[in-house]
């Protein structure tokens, strides 16, 4: 069998942005967190198809961490990128910021660790390509991905 081509962590890392507004919003004038994990899972979706070139399947929203608000009005933007893949799963980091409009400052609020799994159309896993590292960052969020990794594996066998 042929290998599979690796690809860069850029050749598909996506952005995303949105603007606030009321549907967006809970009863305490914040962001809904439902909101902002459907476009995680969008995101990372649309990641991890640019990465394997195939459809995908959201496997586990893993490591979901809100640290500050959004408000009404407030430009919040998605950018996601593949950390890790094993044979037929990657891991995509989800970071979410808000972004001040005067000065394009961007105020991080949220990181997620999505993984996806490419998809044949009968549904069956398909193996997908490697990942080529470039930098001391990329490197380190691999040896990070891989320990998710093991820990994913390690809950699942527990059952949980």
């Amino acid at each position: 069998m042929e290998e599979m081509a690796k690809k860069r962590v850029k050749d598909s890392e996506t952005e995303q942005s949105y603007l606030l507004m009321h549907r967006h919003i809970n009863g305490y004038g914040r962001l809904f967190g439902g909101q902002l994990v459907a476009w995680i899972d969008e995101l990372a979706g649309l990641v991890g198809r640019r990465h394997c070139g195939h459809e995908i399947t959201t496997a586990c929203i893993d490591n979901l961490n809100f640290k500050h608000p959004a408000f009404l009005n407030d430009t919040v933007v998605l950018v996601g990128r593949v950390t890790y893949v094993g044979r037929t799963s990657m891991e995509v980091r989800v970071d979410t910021y808000v972004e001040e409009l005067a000065t394009g400052i961007r105020k991080m609020i949220n990181r997620a660790y999505v993984v996806m799994v490419a998809i044949d159309e009968n549904g069956r896993a398909l193996p997908v390509p490697g990942l080529i590292l470039e930098s001391p960052e990329q490197e380190a969020e691999w040896e990070g991905g891989k320990r998710r990794y093991e820990l994913r594996k390690e809950r699942h066998r527990e059952g949980f």
